[in-house]
């Protein structure tokens, strides 16, 4: 094994980045069906529910998955194991019980009338995730992370095949289907939801395994000592849910044109998807980083560490901020041919993908509160960070539209990490070079400024000239710092 921690660092990334990446990149093949199958209003009704969904789940997993990761190692295993799943199987069941009778009071209080049947599938949908998040860590505890990632492949190949089986393949089939089975104003879109619970329901029984070892037990000294450490991170998770998901669902409400407001969420939805890459970059970096950081904790040089990490993990998003934002044009393809109502969006990507890196930054930072088991300054933060989103969506939507739920987002995790940061050099110093790092950034700002200004008509030329302009980045990069981490 390489004794280089960065290179380690980033094989165990591009590991699960086959877990991550490869399933994101299938599913993102869905996002140009949808935009084609589904009006901008319909789409507006995924990206609205969906961000429901991801609240939902940071409340039924309550933190314990990087619980897991402190407190269940070695000869603790088992017994942190059986208590955690014993916890989140007891929860998850309530839920379900709530959701099968409460399902339709819920669809008529977010306006969605006659469609019950959304709400109730949804709800099994995140249930089935919730009970499968711990499973997943034990992969990742374990190193199994080729095992995680055919998990996760087969369980997007699944979903995107269904969906392609019931938009694209036999519509004409199940359109009728949809509205004699689950009632008049079901549409397609009911499909989009059965196929998502048929590949969560998959994710259960390929962690078979992982189930049968679980003991289900109850030690109420060993819980406290777990809540006290979880339930400050579901707070981060459930205020940071809201950093994520209240612009999709604030902007339905105000928007300044009321009447197509759906529309606009739709339009806002489909283009924040193209900062996909940006997502599962910082997702599969997450997923392999989060062991990583609790292992070399005791190491003596690990602030040092760390503070590298962060460095190559920005210049590393910075690149994907580029590639994304100098070849817009391209990507724009993936929302709609020439002249679709959802590309009018494409201007805010550019400020959805640095919003992300930057979330990605948060991650990085918080690292000084995990590790000294001070994780009720997360909440604070985050909860600094949600107060700035809600701020500016109240500020900013009502007059620019979804531009300013773009800003909103971007401005939520830009205060997050300058707070994350400052207070963490205090209780935990890390040399971060910010310097360097600030660098870079107004680098990268630069270089997609002067492609946005200087923008030929000759499609050759562009291309050329981004091409140029990309180049010139990882070249400056290499020289300054890639070059001394391949070395080492």
């Amino acid at each position: 094994m390489s004794s280089n921690p960065f290179k380690k660092l980033a094989g165990q990334t591009a590991v699960y980045g086959l877990g991550t990446m490869v399933p994101r990149l299938l599913n993102y093949l869905l996002v140009p069906i949808y935009t084609r199958v589904f009006a901008p209003e319909v789409y507006g009704q995924f990206t609205e529910l969906y961000a429901y969904i991801a609240l939902l789940l940071a409340l039924l997993t309550y933190g314990m998955e990087t619980t897991f990761f402190r407190h269940g190692r070695g000869q603790d295993f088992a017994k942190v194991y059986g208590n955690i799943m014993t916890s989140i199987l007891s929860t998850t069941t309530l839920f379900v019980v709530a959701v099968v009778a409460f399902h339709g009071a819920c669809t008529n209080a977010i306006g969605y009338h006659g469609k019950d049947i959304y709400i109730l599938l949804l709800g099994l949908v995140v249930a089935a995730d919730a009970i499968t998040a711990v499973p997943f860590c034990v992969l990742r505890q374990r190193n199994e992370a080729r095992r995680f990632a055919l998990i996760k492949i087969a369980n997007v190949c699944t979903n995107v095949g269904l969906n392609l089986l019931f938009l694209v393949a036999l519509p004409g089939t199940f359109g009728p289907l949809a509205e004699r089975w689950f009632g008049a104003e079901a549409g397609m879109l009911t499909w989009v939801f059965v196929s998502n619970l048929m590949a969560s329901l998959l994710n259960m029984a390929l962690l078979l395994p992982e189930f049968k070892r679980i003991r289900l037990q109850w030690d109420a000294k060993l819980m406290r000592r777990l809540f006290s450490y979880s339930l400050p991170l579901m707070l981060v998770a459930l205020i940071g849910m809201v950093n994520e998901v209240a612009d999709k669902i604030v902007v339905r409400y105000m928007v300044p044109d009321r009447e197509t407001a759906m529309q606009q969420l739709g339009i806002y939805g489909a283009n924040y998807k193209l900062a996909v890459l940006m997502t599962i970059f910082v997702q599969m970096f997450r997923y392999a980083s989060e062991p990583f950081f609790f292992e070399k904790a005791e190491d003596r040089n690990s602030p040092q560490l760390f503070a590298d990490v962060m460095k190559y993990f920005v210049i590393c998003g910075l690149c994907i901020f580029l590639l994304i934002t100098l070849f817009l044009d391209f990507f724009g393809y993936f929302i709609g041919s020439e002249g679709s109502s959802y590309r009018e969006g494409l201007g805010i990507v550019p400020i959805v993908l640095m919003a992300n890196l930057l979330y990605g930054v948060v991650f990085n930072l918080s690292i000084w509160y995990k590790l000294s088991d001070h994780t009720r300054y997360g909440t604070v933060i985050t909860a600094v960070g949600a107060c700035v989103t809600l701020l500016c969506l109240l500020l900013l939507v009502p007059v620019i539209g979804y531009w300013g739920a773009a800003l909103a987002h971007l401005g939520c995790y830009l205060v997050m990490a300058i707070l994350s940061y400052c207070w963490g050099q205090r209780v935990y110093p890390i040399p971060y070079d910010m310097r360097r790092i600030g660098l870079y950034i107004l680098l990268a700002i630069l270089l997609a400024a002067l492609s946005m200004l200087w923008h030929p008509s000759s499609a050759g030329l562009r291309i050329g000239l981004n091409l140029l302009y990309l180049i010139v980045f990882l070249l400056i990069a290499f020289r300054l710092d890639l070059r001394k981490a391949l070395r080492a």
